[in-house]
C-alpha cells in the first residue's frame, strides 16, 4: 500500500501556492506509507531558474562544493549546487543533457534521481511530514508537482528506492501497486541498452515509458502500451513539463480519486488529499475508469 498525489494548476494565481497544497496532500498520504516519500516540483525558480539545465543528485559522498567544481571544470561553464535535505540540485546555464553528461562524468557513483529543464526531484527515507519539512517544501512554487509515500513491498527501503521514477528528460512516475513482470520487461530493456539505478519494480514502469517517450509517442499512446505489456496491480501518475496523465490496471484495485475544477486538476490515493484544495467542494470528481487514460497538458 502507498500513497500517490498529484497537483496540476491552471491558474496562474495559485503557482506560489503549489508547495504548500502539496505538502498537505502528500501528509494525508502518510498511513499509506511511511517508509519513505518523494516529490517532483516543477517550475520553483529557486531551484530550477528558467533557461537553465536542471539534476537532482543523490548518493554522493562528495560534498556540494566538490560537485560543483567537478562538474564545471566538465562542462566549461559554473554550476550552482543547492542542497535540499539529502538532494543536490544542480543547475548551470546549458541544456539539461548537456549537464547530465557532465554529472555522469565527474560522479559516476551518484545516483541521478531527475534531470530536465524546470524539475526538482526530492527523495528520502523517513515520514513525509519530517521530509517535507526539511526540503522546506510548503515555500516553493510551481505550477506541476506529483508525490508519493512509500510502504516497501519490491525492494529496498532506500532514496535509490523512493518514488518518483524520473528516468527521462523532466519526466517523473509515480506507483500504487505492483507489476508482477517486471523481471521479464526489465531484462528486455536491459537488452536494449536501458540501464537501471535500482531493483524497485516501479523504475520498469518509468523506464518502459520513458522509451516509448523518446521514440516519439505520446504519453497516452505509452500508458496504453504498457497496460498491454505488464500485468499486476496498479495506479499510475506520469507527468513531464507539460503534461500530467492518469491510468489504472484492468481490475482497478487499487484506490483513486480525480478532482478537477478550472483553477486546478488533483489526484490522490484517497479523497480526504484533496480536501485542503481551493473550490474542492466545486471540483468534479471521480473515479478513474480502468486502463482509460486521463491527460491534461499546461
Amino acid at each position: 500500500m502507498c500513497g500517490i498525489v498529484g497537483l496540476h494548476l491552471r491558474s496562474p494565481k495559485l503557482v506560489p501556492h503549489l508547495g504548500r497544497l502539496l505538502t498537505g496532500m502528500l501528509c494525508e498520504m502518510a498511513d499509506r506509507g511511511a517508509d519513505s516519500a518523494g516529490v517532483a516540483i516543477y517550475g520553483d525558480p529557486t531551484w530550477s531558474p528558467v533557461g537553465y539545465g536542471c539534476i537532482s543528485l543523490l548518493a554522493t559522498a562528495m560534498s556540494k562544493d566538490q560537485v560543483a567544481s567537478k562538474v564545471s571544470s566538465r562542462l566549461g561553464s559554473a554550476v550552482t549546487v543547492t542542497q535540499i535535505g539529502e538532494t543536490y540540485q544542480l543547475c548551470a546555464p546549458v541544456a539539461s543533457h548537456i549537464l547530465l553528461a557532465g554529472v555522469r562524468e565527474a560522479c559516476p557513483d551518484a545516483l541521478v534521481a531527475g534531470f530536465g529543464a524546470d524539475l526538482t526531484v526530492l527523495k528520502g527515507v523517513g515520514h513525509p511530514r519530517q521530509l517535507t519539512e526539511a526540503w522546506g517544501l510548503s515555500g516553493v512554487t510551481g505550477w506541476q508537482g506529483v508525490g508519493h509515500t512509500r510502504m516497501a513491498t519490491e525492494s529496498a527501503v532506500s532514496p535509490a528506492g523512493a518514488h518518483p521514477y524520473a528516468v527521462g528528460p523532466a519526466q517523473c512516475m509515480v506507483h500504487n501497486g505492483s507489476f508482477a513482470n517486471h523481471a521479464t520487461i526489465r531484462r528486455e530493456l536491459i537488452a536494449h541498452g536501458v540501464r537501471f539505478d535500482s531493483d524497485n519494480d516501479t523504475e520498469v514502469g518509468a523506464r518502459f515509458v520513458a522509451q516509448q517517450l523518446a521514440q516519439g509517442h505520446g504519453v497516452e499512446t505509452a500508458l496504453k502500451e504498457l497496460c498491454a505489456r505488464f500485468d499486476g496491480f496498479y495506479t499510475l501518475l506520469v507527468s513531464d513539463h507539460d503534461s500530467f496523465a492518469v491510468v489504472r490496471d484492468a481490475i482497478a484495485c487499487k484506490p483513486a480519486v480525480l478532482a478537477e475544477t478550472p483553477k486546478w486538476v488533483a489526484i490522490a490515493s484517497e479523497y480526504r488529499a484533496l480536501t485542503g484544495l481551493p473550490g474542492v467542494e466545486r471540483a468534479e470528481i471521480w473515479e478513474p475508469e480502468p486502463e482509460v487514460v486521463y491527460a491534461w497538458t499546461r
